[in-house]
């Protein structure tokens, strides 16, 4: 296939991205883009109504597709992607604690992740109590292990039953098991030591994770691994992080003097940065991701939120090979390659709003994380991440700006 010159990427990962997310009573576009090849009469109505909208405080539940209007699907020829069909992450379990709820947000819907110690599982419940909507994550783990609303005490069990009402007399009705007290409960997983959610609470999709699984980096789990993961958020859209991670031709400037580029040899008038052109050839591409490569880096997207690029060095005596969807067979099996990933899960949170969980492996040098504590790492992580927020935030003005204007 020929090769494509960067900043030149496969079209697919801007026509899948997302119309709007329409709340119930709010006609606001959660993640306005401006690269889907609308109808004029959309494009109209959505930057039309997005003028006069205000700021989406409510709290959003999605309890059934009765309860939000799903967004118009990408299409990519004849296919269609679907963003509530799919599983996101909400948290890394290391920055989790057990004895408190913890309050995210995804795709515009406010969750609260607890821990259940009664059948010791983390679960994802919208974050709105049944009662008076107060919001869960505010609550407390009460003795007997259950999820316990701030507000009146309300206590909720890991299945969303409402096991007790202190206002309630208890030798009156058992009100407590009514439908309509039940708290709303999202499918979730643990997957590569991350919570994952799916985001739709309609009882039809509770065992979808028998039908359909976060996707899964084997190297995660693999001890031979040495691995650091983090997470942050920015103040820009998913749209904006996401080409951000795929574009190799901003690393040599935008983290000059943080991330060590190569100097090309053959290029005697090549600027200091050590910028090149970089040839990536698109191997395959469809509705379920891409995958690419360029020079010794293979990189694979899969759709909505994971990026991720495998980078072999020359390879040393090891008698077991690692493999995964981007590795390819060995030539010999007494030969493996040193090898790092570079993992990047681009989270949708609000208008303007993104998450990055972010996580470097390598199968070489595992003795550094034994002697360099987690703090550390972030520290230079982060170095990496602030050289691109100014200019990331920056950029949401302009896109914002040009949607708006687009000539309809």
């Amino acid at each position: 296939m020929e090769a494509l010159r960067a900043p030149s990427f496969p079209s697919f990962h801007l026509s899948v991205l997302p119309t709007r997310f329409h709340i119930r009573s709010y006609d606001k576009p959660l993640l306005h883009l401006p690269f889907n090849p609308l109808p004029n009469s959309s494009v109209s109505s959505i930057y039309g109504n997005f003028s006069k909208s205000k700021p989406c405080t409510a709290r959003s539940s999605a309890s059934s597709s009765e309860a939000m209007d799903l967004p118009r699907p990408s299409h990519h020829g004849e296919e269609k992607f679907d963003w509530f069909s799919q599983w996101y992450p909400v948290a890394l379990v290391c920055d989790l604690d057990k004895r408190k709820p913890h309050s995210k947000r995804v795709i515009g819907l406010d969750v609260v992740v607890w821990w259940d110690r009664n059948e010791s599982e983390w679960k994802v419940f919208d974050d709105a109590c049944a009662h008076r909507l107060a919001p869960l994550s505010e609550g407390r783990i009460d003795q007997w292990g259950r999820l316990q609303c701030v507000y009146h005490g309300w206590c909720f069990n890991g299945s969303g039953d409402c096991k007790f009402i202190p206002q309630a007399p208890p030798d009156g009705p058992p009100v407590h098991t009514l439908k309509k007290a039940r708290a709303a409960v999202y499918p979730s997983a643990v997957q590569n030591g991350i919570v994952w959610f799916w985001p739709n609470t309609d009882p039809q999709f509770k065992d979808i994770l028998m039908k359909k699984r976060p996707p899964y980096i084997p190297e995660l789990d693999d001890l031979s691994y040495t691995k650091s993961m983090g997470a942050r958020d920015f103040p820009f859209g998913y749209e904006i992080l996401m080409e951000n991670v795929m574009d190799p031709a901003h690393v040599a400037y935008a983290h000059y003097g943080i991330i060590q580029i190569p100097q090309a040899k053959d290029r005697p008038k090549a600027d200091r940065e050590g910028g090149t052109p970089i040839e990536i050839s698109v191997k395959r591409s469809a509705i379920d991701g891409f995958d690419a490569e360029r020079e010794l880096a293979r990189s694979k997207f899969i759709p909505p939120c994971l990026y991720y690029t495998c980078l072999d060095f020359p390879a040393y005596q090891s008698n077991e090979s690692v493999s995964s969807d981007l590795t390819k067979e060995e030539p010999s099996s007494h030969m493996s390659p040193k090898r790092a990933l570079l993992i990047l899960i681009c989270v949708p949170v609000s208008p303007g709003k993104s998450r990055l969980i972010w996580t470097f492996l390598r199968n070489f040098g595992l003795w550094t994380d034994h002697i360099i504590p987690r703090w550390m790492l972030h520290m230079s992580q982060n170095l990496i991440l602030d050289s691109d927020l100014y200019l990331l935030h920056l950029e949401v003005t302009p896109v914002c700006l040009y949607c708006y204007f687009l000539p309809i």
